[in-house]
């Protein structure tokens, strides 16, 4: 057999190959989200205690996730954290259609630096330092599926899926995004607080993470928490109103 007829019989067995493997997708059942578990993500991490800042309407229908989850975590020393997390399961391809880097910029927020950081093996995170005007924050954003955490997005998102697709049925996964505000001099006890909070989140919500179940009824509808977090007066855990973000596109 030549060299080039060898080369054709390779390229039609591939084809074949993921021909087959689109036609077996086709025909399983459609996942329904599950976010139950998600819903009961405890409201403590560690000596951080939060509440629910529910997004507004068109933020949500904006971010097209199954389940939103919004909060500010306040620390006795004083310090505050935010944190977002959009869980999109596989129906909805498992990522958000909207990037942080995205959002910041349509916000008006100028992104000063980015780095990679390694928080414990398994788990990275995509670092910003952002600015509006005097004001700046510390954000550290990374991505989760069913199968893994610390992907950073592009190729290591993309290449998960897939294989979570093909070998396990599912390729759901999520955007964990937290941040806090900077003070003068502030960068690196910020970076290490951010550290700290990213590893035991995470293993909360690798605890907590969404099921989903294959035929059945329709898909879940996304909890947002109870919705008294704006009307909490001082002294009950209360953020003042402008401290808010305005969802995780908009000041962190």
């Amino acid at each position: 057999m030549s060299r080039e007829t060898l080369g054709t019989a390779v390229l039609v067995a591939a084809l074949l190959a993921v021909g087959a493997a689109a036609w077996a997708l086709e025909l399983r059942p459609p996942l329904h989200v599950d976010a139950s578990k998600l819903a009961q993500l405890p409201h403590r991490v560690g000596d951080w205690d939060s509440v629910d800042i529910p997004l507004e309407q068109s933020v949500e229908s904006m971010l097209r996730a199954d389940f939103n989850v919004q909060r500010a975590y306040s620390h006795p020393l004083g310090d505050l954290v935010w944190l977002y997390v959009g869980y999109y399961g596989t129906e909805r391809g498992g990522l958000p259609e909207h990037t942080p880097a995205e959002c910041y910029r349509a916000h008006g927020w100028e992104i000063l630096e980015r780095r990679t950081l390694e928080v414990d093996p398994g788990l990275r995170v995509n670092e910003y330092l952002v600015q509006l005007g005097p004001e700046q924050h510390l954000v550290q954003f990374w991505y989760r599926s069913f199968r893994r955490t610390g992907l950073l997005g592009g190729f290591d998102q993309t290449f998960d899926r897939l294989r979570g697709r093909l070998l396990q049925g599912r390729a759901d996964g999520s955007l964990v995004r937290i941040s806090t505000p900077l003070g003068d001099g502030d960068l690196i006890p910020a970076r290490s607080r951010l550290l700290r909070f990213a590893a035991e989140i995470d293993q909360q919500l690798g605890a907590y993470w969404p099921d989903e179940v294959a035929g059945g009824g329709g898909r879940a509808v996304a909890w947002q928490g109870p919705q008294w977090g704006i009307g909490l007066s001082a002294g009950q855990g209360a953020v003042p109103a402008q401290a808010r973000p305005e969802g995780p596109g908009g000041p962190p």
